[in-house]
């Protein structure tokens, strides 16, 4: 790289909010403690030595992206994981917060769009797409509805709502469309989490 080295490279990627949830893998010659560590600090994934194996490299390559869908797969099928738990670094948290709280104040809106989604944000439809899938393996109008499930997991834990009153305040059309919606997202019903968390907080 003529015009820049590696670690240059790598703080310009994990600063650019389109660009920093691309894992980056430094490899180098250089093994004093100084450089790994600003290595770790400007965000790099993995510090790998010269000479090295490359059959160990493409293992670590392969964990790295195991890891990111175990941690997906959490936050999916997880009531209570936040937004946050997905984030590797804090450009990533802050994109994810920002979307989560943009999301939660217009969820009531059941017209919520994904354009309207990236006009908030300001992206376009294809950024937003390529963000949200990378972070969260998930494409927006998806994200758009794990968002509103996880808050109607939120209020029914609270007890303050009827099950009919949340459907309504997290955007669905029906109760019983949003009953689907949330068996098929957390594998019980609406009523039987509500239950479980009355039980779990009177124990």
């Amino acid at each position: 790289m003529p015009e820049t080295n590696g670690m240059e490279l790598c703080r310009q990627i994990k600063s650019d909010i389109e660009l920093c949830h691309i894992p980056v893998i430094l490899l180098t010659a250089k093994t004093d403690m100084e450089t790994k560590l600003e290595s770790l600090e400007i965000g790099a994934d993995l510090y790998v030595e010269k000479p090295f194996s490359i059959d160990l490299l493409m293992a670590q390559v392969a964990n790295l992206f195991a890891n990111r869908e175990k941690m997906c797969r959490s936050f999916i099928s997880s009531p209570d994981l936040l937004v946050s738990s997905i984030a590797d670094n804090e450009v990533d948290e802050k994109f994810l917060l920002k979307l989560n709280a943009y999301i939660e104040e217009n969820m009531a809106n059941v017209d919520l769009s994904v354009d309207m989604v990236a006009n908030a944000m300001h992206m376009s439809r294809s950024s937003l797409h390529r963000k949200t899938k990378s972070l969260s393996g998930l494409a927006p109008y998806d994200f758009i509805r794990l968002t509103r499930l996880k808050k109607a997991a939120r209020l029914l834990s609270e007890g303050t709502y009827r099950i009919s009153e949340i459907c309504y305040i997290v955007g669905f059309n029906t109760p019983s469309y949003f009953s689907k919606c949330f068996y098929r997202q957390f594998g019980v019903l609406p009523k039987q989490f509500g239950k479980k968390q009355e039980e779990y907080a009177s124990s």
